[in-house]
């Protein structure tokens, strides 16, 4: 490990990046901007901290996530690749989150924005996909994430993306999220059931989980306890995930504490089920997220 964090050193920028061991030992950068910081972590290309100065952490984090190689981090920002949800005899979720990506690059914007490209190692062990996978990721005032997947290979190949992001909130029954009125969905609590958004906005009153189809809407997360407007615009998605374990599944997580559930939701952004996406040879696809927010 003293090896592989002396080799990242070049990679630091004075007072804009630092490498170090994390939670776990596990290599980790941290990043400071005039208006934000952030932490990421190799493993998984994982962000696990977005602060802008003067708001609450905008990312949530589980006091019980493991920092460990072969297990996924609990809360921030999992890449999910090339696969959404359970998949037999495989990892859930993909096997992305569960990669240590390698730091191609850093930089610094004479804004005082930071990036970071990350890329996702190539022909692993038993991962029928060729191509190139990048995550770049830039902090300033906003916080913008962009996985890049390019076709090498001489087939089509097709794979789901989603960005799992935890937001923190201050308490999630007060909570509402905009922006997907009108939209249809797969409601995935007890069963999966095609309906329709036909509220103003979503409010949380029980475990929620639910696949939104066809949308490249803009989402907002307004929370009064906090007194802050979270914004999630996107491009290059038709998914939209909205997640709340909520008591019972809570529970039931060894790496999410039992009233964890309170301060956090997940909105994610990305293209799962039918709405996968298939690249020809030689063809490159970009799923683009900005958050931002304000105090109101």
């Amino acid at each position: 490990m003293n090896e592989q964090l002396a080799s990242l050193k070049e990679h630091e920028i004075t007072g804009a990046i630092v490498i170090s061991p994390g939670q776990g030992g596990l290599p980790r950068l941290l990043i400071t901007t005039p208006a934000s910081t952030a932490e990421i972590y190799l493993h998984g290309a994982h962000v696990t901290t977005f602060q802008k100065n003067g708001e609450p952490p905008l990312l949530w984090m589980s006091a019980e996530s493991l920092f460990a190689p072969g297990k996924a981090i609990r809360g921030g920002v999992p890449v999910c690749f090339p696969w959404f949800g359970p998949k037999a005899g495989a990892p859930a979720h993909g096997y992305a989150r569960l990669t240590e990506w390698n730091l191609a690059a850093t930089s610094a914007a004479p804004d005082g924005r930071v990036t970071v490209r990350l890329r996702l190692p190539e022909n692993l062990e038993g991962v029928p996909y060729t191509g190139s996978v990048e995550f770049i990721v830039t902090v300033g005032d906003t916080l913008t994430m962009e996985l890049q997947v390019n076709n090498h290979s001489t087939e089509s190949v097709t794979f789901e993306e989603i960005l799992h992001t935890y937001f923190t909130v201050g308490d999630i029954a007060a909570i509402s999220v905009k922006g997907l009125h009108g939209v249809h969905y797969l409601d995935k609590v007890g069963g999966t059931t095609l309906k329709t958004d036909e509220d103003d906005a979503i409010r949380f009153t029980a475990e929620t989980d639910r696949v939104y189809l066809d949308t490249t809407h803009t989402v907002e997360i307004a929370d009064p306890q906090l007194r802050r407007l979270i914004r999630i615009e996107k491009s290059g998605s038709a998914s939209t995930v909205v997640w709340n374990p909520w008591v019972a599944k809570s529970k039931a997580m060894a790496d999410f504490g039992d009233e964890e559930y309170h301060q956090m939701v997940c909105v994610e952004s990305g293209n799962v089920g039918a709405a996968q996406t298939t690249l020809a040879p030689g063809v490159a696809n970009t799923l683009k997220v900005v958050l931002s927010s304000r105090l109101v």
